[in-house]
């Protein structure tokens, strides 16, 4: 993984109804920086050269989480991360 987006696995409901994810993470290809292919951003950050960043389009992923809200209180009931594999070219 070379992109900042990390889903984090410290989901949790706080004491007083808030569900907290420190990053929920990226959707889209996985071995990418932030979608763009490695290999582009690091020849620009070594050369120093302006080049084209084009998009990653492999190994391409689903990150989130669904929060279950209670309809009477609207504090969350329950968190889950979801991580789901979608496309792989």
């Amino acid at each position: 993984m070379w992109y900042t987006h990390i889903q984090t696995a410290d989901e949790k409901i706080l004491p007083k109804g808030t569900a907290y994810i420190t990053d929920a993470g990226m959707t889209g290809p996985y071995d990418s920086v932030i979608g763009r292919r490695v290999e582009d951003v690091l020849t620009r950050f070594l050369s120093a050269i302006p080049i084209k960043f084009n998009v990653a389009e492999e190994n391409i992923q689903l990150h989130g989480v669904l929060i279950e809200v209670d309809e009477n209180t609207g504090k969350a009931c329950s968190i889950l991360r979801i991580q789901k594999k979608l496309l792989d070219e």
